[in-house]
C-alpha cells in the first residue's frame, strides 16, 4: 500500500538477500545496514517516522513496497525498486518478471541508481524529534544533526541505564545519576556517589567518630587509636603489675592510685628483688657446678684422644695382616684351579661310565628284541618264554631306571660347583613370574653347589612374585643349607659369610648386591635333619620396577636372569 505524500514510516526488514552486483554479475549479500552507516542512522528502525517538507513523489518510492528508495536499484524495463524488493524479484522462480509491465527482469540489467540516491538524499525533512525540533535538514545530513540535536534520546554514559533527552544529560550527570564520581567531603577522595555512605562508615580515615570510653570527644578515624592510648576514661592497670600489683581501673584514678600506694609499691619493688638477688645465688652454684662437670668432660676427652691414638696403631697392625691374608688368598688361588681340573675330570669320566652303561643296555636291549622276534617265529612254544620274558621285561625295567637315576646324577654333578660359588641362570622370567603370582610355581630352587668336595650342600631360592613383605612388589632371594653326605665330618651351625648378588648383562656391571653372615642361632643354619633347612634371605631383595624397567642396568635380557651366590671360604681353610 502506497504511503501519503511526504511521509516516510518504518517497515520491517526481512532477512538479508542476495542483491546482483552489475559489476561482478554475481550476488551480494545486502541489509539494513548499508543504509545506516553511509546515513549516520537507521532508516528502518521501529517506530521512527519522518516528514518530508515537499511532498514526496512517486519517482522516488519503490513501485512495490512505496518506500523511500535509501539505496535504490533499477531494472532493464527501467523502473526502481528498493534493496528488498529487488531481493525477493530476483527469488522468484523460474523467472523473475517486473510487477508493473510484467516483463522478464535481466538479471545483468539490474544496477544501483545512483543518481536517484542522490536526489533522494538531497531532499529535505523535518527532524525526527518534531515538534519539540524544528530543524530542517537534507535527509542525508539528517543523521549528523541527530548526533548534536538537544531533544534526542540517549542514554546515560556512567552506565545507569537512564534514558532521557540530550539537553538534560549534563545535568542529569552532574546532579542525579547515582554513577557520578563525586569527593568525600571529608578525604575529598574521588567516590563513586552511591558508594560515598559506605565509605564514610566503613573507610573513611578523616571521618569523625566518638571515643568508644565515652569521654565525649571526638576525632578523626585515623586519630582515635593514638587518643585510646591517653585518654582519660580508658581502663589500665597498674605500672607496678610486674611487681605484684592488680589495681586495675580507669587511667585518670591509676594515676591518683600510683601516688598515694607510692610505699606499698616500693615494698612490692623490694621485695621483688630479694627474691631476683637470691635467684642470682642459686644460678651462681649452678654455673660452679657447670664449670666443674666442664673440667671432668676434658680430661675424658683427654684420655678418648689418647686411646684413639692406641687404637690407630692397633689398625695399622691390623692392615699389615690384611695384606699377608691376601697374598695367602693369592696361593690358595692354585689350589682352586687344580680343583676345577680334578672336577672336569671327574666329569669326562662320568660321561664315559654312563656311554659305557648305555652300550650294555644297548647290547641287552638287542639280544631282547632277537630272543622275542625267535618267540614270534615260534608261536607253538609261546607258553614256555612268558616266564622268561617277564624277567627280561624286569631286567630292562631295572636298568631304565638306573640309567635315569646316572643321567640325573650326571647332570647335578655337571652343574654342580666345589668353590662355593653358584651362578644361577633363569629362563623364561616372564611366564615363571606370572605362574607364581597365579600360584602355580611359587617359588624355584636352583641346583645343589658346594663349599668342597666334602664341604657344605646348599643351594639359592627365588620368589620371582615375592615373598613376605615384598610379596607382589620385589623379587625374593633366599639361601638354603641342604642335607649333605658329608654332613657329620663338618664344623655345625654353619657360619660363612654369604653374598647374594643380581648380575648387570650390560657394560655397566652395576650389579645388585646383598651380603648377610650366617646366624649362628638360626635353625637355617644348624645341621640338616630333613632333605633342606628353612631358607634365610632378603624378602625385598630387588624390586619390580628397578629389575624390570632397567634404568639402573640391564638386570632381565632375552627373558633371562642370572644370580650368583658366593660362600665366603676364609674360615674354611683350617677344616
Amino acid at each position: 500500500m502506497a504511503k501519503p505524500d511526504g511521509l516516510f514510516s518504518n517497515r520491517t526488514l526481512m532477512a538479508s538477500k542476495e542483491i546482483p552486483d552489475v559489476k561482478s554479475n554475481f550476488f551480494i549479500r545486502q541489509d539494513s545496514a548499508n543504509a545506516s552507516l553511509s546515513l549516520g542512522f537507521d532508516p528502518y528502525h521501529a517506530g521512527l517516522n519522518l516528514q518530508f517538507v515537499e511532498p514526496l513523489e512517486d519517482r522516488y518510492k519503490c513501485v512495490i513496497c512505496s518506500f523511500v528508495l535509501c539505496n535504490p536499484y533499477q531494472t532493464g524495463c527501467g523502473h526502481r525498486f528498493c534493496e528488498n524488493c529487488i531481493a525477493e524479484l530476483r527469488e522468484t522462480k523460474p523467472i523473475a518478471m517486473c510487477p508493473i509491465d510484467h516483463e522478464g527482469i535481466i538479471t545483468n540489467w539490474i544496477f544501483r541508481d545512483n543518481c536517484c540516491k542522490r536526489e533522494v538524499w538531497n531532499l529535505m525533512v523535518y527532524c525526527k524529534n518534531a515538534p519539540d525540533c524544528n530543524t530542517k535538514v537534507s535527509f542525508g545530513r539528517l543523521g549528523d544533526h541527530l548526533k548534536k540535536c538537544q531533544f534526542e534520546t540517549v542514554e546515560c554514559i556512567n552506565g545507569c541505564n537512564a534514558v532521557l533527552q540530550r539537553k538534560y544529560l549534563i545535568d542529569h550527570l552532574q546532579a542525579v545519576c547515582e554513577f557520578r564520581e563525586e569527593a568525600c567531603q571529608y578525604c575529598k577522595v574521588p567516590l563513586i556517589f552511591k558508594n560515598i555512605k559506605d565509605h564514610e562508615v566503613i573507610a573513611c580515615p578523616k571521618y569523625p567518630v566518638y571515643c568508644s570510653n565515652n569521654c565525649g570527644e571526638s576525632f578523626m578515624r585515623s586519630e582515635i587509636d593514638a587518643h585510646l592510648t591517653i585518654c582519660p576514661e580508658a581502663e589500665v592497670e597498674c605500672s607496678y603489675k610486674k611487681y605484684g600489683c592488680h589495681a586495675r581501673d580507669k587511667r585518670r584514678k591509676i594515676k591518683e592510685h600510683e601516688q598515694s600506694c607510692l610505699n606499698e609499691h616500693l615494698l612490692l619493688v623490694v621485695t621483688n628483688n630479694n627474691k631476683l638477688e637470691a635467684q642470682i645465688l642459686d644460678l651462681q652454684k649452678t654455673l660452679c657446678e657447670r664449670n666443674h662437670i666442664i673440667t671432668q668432660m676434658e680430661e675424658q676427652i683427654n684420655k678418648l684422644d689418647i686411646m684413639v691414638a692406641h687404637l690407630s696403631e692397633v689398625i695399622s697392625k691390623n692392615d699389615d695382616e690384611v695384606a699377608k691374608t691376601q697374598k695367602i688368598l693369592a696361593g690358595h688361588a692354585d689350589k682352586i684351579i687344580t680343583i676345577e681340573q680334578h672336577s672336569q675330570q671327574l666329569c669326562r669320566r662320568l660321561d664315559q661310565e654312563r656311554n659305557n652303561e648305555i652300550t650294555s643296555l644297548k647290547e641287552v636291549i638287542n639280544a631282547l628284541k632277537e630272543k622275542v622276534e625267535t618267540a614270534e617265529n615260534n608261536i607253538v612254544s609261546m607258553v614256555s618264554f612268558k616266564p622268561c620274558l617277564k624277567q627280561h621285561e624286569l631286567l630292562l625295567n631295572a636298568h631304565k631306571k638306573l640309567l635315569e637315576k646316572t643321567n640325573e646324577r650326571f647332570r647335578v654333578l655337571e652343574a654342580a660347583g666345589y668353590n662355593g660359588k653358584l651362578i644361577w641362570k633363569i629362563c623364561n622370567y616372564r611366564r615363571r613370574k606370572q605362574e607364581a603370582a597365579e600360584g602355580a610355581a611359587v617359588s624355584l630352587f636352583s641346583h645343589p653347589f658346594y663349599t668342597s668336595r666334602c664341604g657344605y650342600r646348599l643351594c639359592a631360592r627365588a620368589y620371582l612374585n615375592g615373598d613376605g613383605a615384598g610379596k607382589g612388589t620385589h623379587l625374593s632371594l633366599f639361601f638354603v643349607v641342604m642335607k649333605g653326605e658329608y654332613d657329620s665330618l663338618l664344623m655345625w651351625p654353619f657360619k660363612q659369610k654369604v653374598t647374594l648378588a643380581l648380575l648387570d648383562q650390560s657394560p655397566k656391571k652395576h650389579h645388585i648386591v646383598e651380603l648377610f653372615k650366617a646366624d649362628a642361632s638360626s635353625t637355617s643354619f644348624k645341621r640338616p635333619v630333613s632333605e633342606m633347612n628353612i631358607a634365610s634371605g632378603c624378602p625385598r631383595f630387588v624390586s619390580h620396577a628397578v629389575l624390570e624397567v632397567g634404568k639402573m642396568g640391564t638386570y632381565i635380557k632375552d627373558d633371562t636372569l642370572f644370580i650368583k651366590v658366593i660362600v665366603d671360604l676364609t674360615d674354611l681353610e683350617d677344616q
